[in-house]
């Protein structure tokens, strides 16, 4: 079980088209069509995964109130995008939020829990306009709100469990890669003895 959610993330990833996620098109409706909104773009997956990841990569409460943070602005910027309340700069905000989310977990930095929270959220409203504002007609916009909310929880799953495995992978192979390093500066050492 453990190992599978790294590997859904992985194929979430791979099975996202390069396109962004805003087609617009197909008669489905409903939830189906929000839980399929934020896994049918890479944009979408990366950012989402990201937000887990940063949520590992702070710990504690972090967990859960990071990941919390988006999906509740997400929410809010999806009762904007299907009120047809305008947010300017929409794609280039879920692009953006991909880099700065990427740039963040990057440098390593521990960020405060709020600093976080803020972040996220803020990012958050372009993923949940771009959501709101492609709900279809015919669609009921709780359930495609649902939809859109669970799909993004999951994802966000993913990345947890992505940055704790790393995490616990690494601190396995460290032991490891340290006395592998001590070996090659020994053998290192051995052939400028024998030279």
């Amino acid at each position: 079980m453990k190992r599978s959610v790294p590997l859904a993330a992985a194929f979430l990833t791979v099975a996202a088209t390069s396109a962004l996620a805003h087609t617009g098109t197909g008669p489905v409706s409903g939830f189906t069509a929000g839980f399929g909104h934020p896994i049918g773009g890479l944009d979408h997956v990366l950012a989402m995964v990201a937000v887990g990841i940063l949520a590992a990569q702070l710990g504690g409460k972090s967990l859960w109130l990071v990941p919390a943070s988006f999906v509740c602005m997400m929410v809010a910027g999806g009762l904007l995008g299907m009120t047809g309340l305008s947010v300017p700069f929409v794609e280039l905000g879920i692009v953006g939020s991909v880099v700065v989310l990427g740039v963040v977990i990057a440098a390593g930095r521990r960020l405060p829990l709020a600093l976080a929270m803020a972040l996220v959220g803020f990012l958050a409203v372009f993923h949940g306009h771009a959501h709101g504002i492609e709900m279809p007609a015919n669609a009921s916009g709780l359930e495609y709100g649902t939809g859109f909310a669970v799909a993004t929880a999951l994802l966000h799953a993913a990345g947890i469990a992505l940055g704790i495995g790393v995490e616990k992978a690494a601190q396995k192979l460290a032991p490891i890669a340290i006395r592998a390093s001590g070996g090659a500066i020994a053998a290192l050492g051995t052939l400028l003895f024998i030279a």
